[in-house]
């Protein structure tokens, strides 16, 4: 029997070609989606399970809680990982990581390197295997470096150089690290990134560690005992914290916040998004909500597909009710014809899972390229994968086809035979599923407008200074009569318009105004800042070398730290820094402008001159002319006055562009699956209209014979589909309204959600109904009633 099901099957398929390509290519659509993004949710789901220590393994979490606010930062300092090992039995050990910027050596070149300090058990903890060297000892002297495979592949041209210098330079000297172990390469889907790394040590040797209780600055984790309770370590390490940081709260009244530490699982670092995380080692963290959002682009499609299927199934009925009417007359039973269409439905979804396959292979690069990641197929050689996609399998055949089976197989005979079954007219299933795919269809379009509308408004909006021809060049820290230099000979040359010194980070502080603690961003600049950026001066005046005091007793303010404070007016103000036991007074208000993304709001900042603050940051002004010309200028000069330092600069357009990189890549994919279920919608209904048409084709040739006009007979055959597309229209309104305001509230700056955002859906989905219901409605309004009729 089985035999005689495929065989049967197969004749089907081959007979009805247009509706088997349909199916086959509808299905093959939505299943290529599915196994792009369950490689993707297996990637982000998976992220650091090769560790084996993984599930002891814990970063320690910081909670600051004030009267206005709430604020969790993964940092510490480097006194609380020992101090909690110490006070705390549950903890095995701790481990501290933070990034430092270098300088390497390599021959004549000068490269950038980014460091990672750990401590020495780090290896011995963390399951990131060595190509060479011991775990257990590798960082064990502090004059060691250990590269990954690929570093010290690009520094020796080998990976076997353990024994081999790398200079770094420090302070103003070089300073030789031997290696001492390889990494092999470090998997993609580990959190822990990094080039190359040092002992902690080191830096307790140089006496660049940070001892306070009240400084947070670097990430620690700590290994717990199996059994260890991480709620109760964390209280413990309350208590710890309270005892010993009482003095440094006692002698920083203005630290307002109460601290309470908690332990986050390390297989949890990687999909939260609540903190700043990617530094000090940790990098590639992600928005769960994205793999949600991708699963359900994936989903609707797939479903999206399947009710083709169905529809299409239930619609050509009509054709196979003789086929069902004999087979019962001469004794088919219903079970027999349910398996039978079943095995259909099963052997046009192996098809579409083998052109699924072959569809994302070809789609890989480009969506790696969206995604930012290096998926492939053979990640699908996974138990639990296979077990996924073999569910997969079944699911969809049996959503596809166990309805049409069950409804198909109950024609009655008699009313089958004489074709009285009019099924498809009155089928309210299918014009439901209809509208539902075409809700979802309508919905991603929308959401696709938003995310346009959204990025355009991010990368075009007034940031408050000019980032065109606005070239940033870093790698002067600590060389200020060099900085000075180069300052002076950029500044002479026609194809620069200005020149101006910046300490190139925005730090936090706080400083008391009317008996008040306040906390403001903090920045380095020189006289020419304000001039090279343009940004306005609505109050005041500037710095200016004519008023000798500047450096030391002046500052300038945004308008925000106005508001902050609640002044009406800034200039002759004074700011008390009880932390430099200084007050200084404003000399000007600056207008506000986006010094960080738009995802935040404009934050009260300061501006200082303070010779302490060391400038390491030019901002060049480009003349418009031979951009690649004028750098190569540009590093002739830099090279002259810095010689050791690598060649570091790039264009503010680019760096603010880079904020929005992911909302780039979003609006892409979104997109992409916005396309592709409107596309797989309207094959669906391309379909849907063809049967009904011919359903309707006596009809047809009666009103022809009537005198009825192909116009006329076009809207007779298209009034039914935009109504329901109409209806989809409808029901996708609200739910895209709702679901694009949850999305926009990440940005402090947003768009409204317009009204013309869901004309725009509307229109382009009824037009793309009509043009594919239109073709075949015409289609069937030309065919010559005599043709039709002929057997009447």
């Amino acid at each position: 029997m089985w035999k005689n099901y495929l065989v049967i099957g197969w004749r089907n398929i081959i007979r009805s070609k247009v509706f088997s390509l349909i199916n086959i290519g509808g299905l093959a659509l939505g299943l290529t989606c599915c196994i792009l993004i369950l490689l993707y949710v297996k990637d982000e789901t998976t992220f650091d399970r090769f560790q084996q220590n993984g599930n002891e393994l814990y970063r320690i979490k910081v909670t600051m809680t004030s009267s206005e606010d709430e604020k969790v930062i993964a940092s510490t300092n480097s006194i609380h990982g020992p101090s909690f090992k110490e006070g705390i039995p549950e903890i095995r050990d701790v481990i501290r990581t933070q990034n430092q910027p270098f300088v390497v050596k390599k021959g004549e070149d000068f490269l950038s390197a980014n460091v990672l300090f750990a401590d020495p058990i780090f290896f011995e903890v963390f399951s990131l295997p060595l190509l060479h060297g011991d775990p257990k000892t590798v960082l064990s002297d502090i004059g060691s470096i250990v590269l990954t495979e690929e570093i010290a592949q690009s520094y020796f041209g080998s990976t076997d150089v353990v024994g081999k210098v790398v200079e770094l330079k420090v302070n103003d000297q070089f300073v030789p690290f031997t290696v001492s172990g390889v990494v092999k390469s470090i998997p993609q889907n580990s959190t822990i990134q990094f080039d190359s790394m040092i002992s902690f040590e080191w830096q307790v040797a140089k006496g660049w560690t940070n001892d306070e209780w009240l400084g947070f600055y670097m990430n620690t984790f700590v290994f717990l005992n199996p059994d260890a309770d991480p709620a109760q370590v964390g209280s413990k390490m309350d208590q710890i914290f309270e005892i010993n940081a009482a003095k440094e709260l006692a002698n920083s009244p203005g630290f307002r916040e109460r601290v309470s530490f908690s332990l986050q699982p390390f297989m949890d670092i990687h999909l939260d998004n609540g903190m700043d995380n990617d530094r000090n080692g940790i990098t590639r963290t992600s928005n769960p909500v994205y793999s949600y959002i991708l699963g359900g682009i994936g989903l609707f499609i797939l479903i999206i597909a399947c009710i083709n299927f169905v529809n299409l199934a239930v619609a050509r009925s009509l054709n196979r009710a003789k086929e069902i009417g004999i087979r019962k007359v001469i004794g088919g039973q219903r079970k027999q014809l349910i398996v039978q269409f079943l095995t259909e439905s099963f052997l046009l979804t192996f098809f579409a899972f083998l052109l699924a396959f072959m569809l994302a292979q070809l789609a890989l690069p480009p969506f790696n390229g969206l995604a930012t990641k290096k998926l492939s197929l053979s990640y699908l050689l996974d138990t639990n994968l296979i077990l996924v996609f073999a569910g997969l399998f079944v699911l969809t055949g049996l959503v596809a086809g166990l309805y049409p089976a069950l409804v198909i197989s109950g024609f009655s005979p008699t009313k089958s035979l004489y074709k009285r079954d009019k099924l498809v007219q009155r089928n309210f299933l299918t014009k439901g599923l209809v509208v539902f795919q075409f809700t979802l269809s309508i919905c991603l379009v929308v959401g696709t407008i938003l995310i346009f509308s959204q990025f355009n408004f991010l990368t075009t909006l007034n940031l408050g200074y000019n980032d065109e021809r606005l070239m940033k060049l870093n790698g002067m820290r600590g060389n200020r009569a060099g900085m000075e230099a180069i300052k002076q000979e950029l500044a002479s040359m026609s194809e620069i318009a200005a020149v101006a010194g910046y300490n190139g980070n925005y730090n936090g502080t706080i400083a008391k105004v009317n008996d008040e603690t306040i906390e403001f961003g903090y920045i380095g600049v020189d006289d020419n800042f304000l001039n090279t950026l343009e940004i306005q001066l609505v109050e005041g005046r500037n710095f200016s070398s004519e008023f000798a005091t500047d450096p030391e007793e002046s500052i300038l303010v945004n308008e925000a730290f106005l508001k902050e404070v609640g002044w009406t007016e800034g200039v002759g103000k004074e700011v008390d820094f009880e932390w430099k036991n200084k007050k200084m007074k404003v000399i000007g208000v600056v207008k506000d402008y986006h010094f960080a993304s738009l995802k935040e709001k404009i934050a009260p900042l300061v501006l200082t001159q303070d010779p302490k603050y060391g400038l390491q940051t030019l901002f060049i002004k480009l003349n418009e002319g031979n951009t690649a010309e004028t750098v190569k200028k540009i590093e002739a000069v830099f090279r002259k006055h810095v010689p050791f330092m690598p060649f570091d600069y790039s264009f503010e357009e680019e760096n603010n562009l880079k904020r929005y990189e992911r909302e780039a890549r979003w609006r892409q994919m979104i997109t992409v699956g916005a396309m592709l279920s409107i596309f797989v919608s309207c094959i669906g209904l391309f379909g849907l209209a063809a049967f009904n048409a011919e359903s309707r084709v006596k009809e047809v040739g009666v009103r022809k014979v009537m005198g009825a006009s192909v116009g006329s007979i076009v809207t007779l055959l298209s009034t039914d589909f935009v109504k329901l597309i109409l209806l989809a229209v409808l029901i996708a309104v609200p739910i895209s309204y709702y679901g694009g305001t949850v999305w926009l509230k990440e940005f402090a700056y947003q768009i409204r959600i317009e009204w013309w955002f869901f004309a725009v859906a509307g229109v382009f989905g009824i037009g793309i109904a009509m043009l594919t219901v239109g073709f075949e409605a015409f289609k069937a309004a030309i065919r010559n009633p005599v043709e039709t009729l002929k057997n009447e």
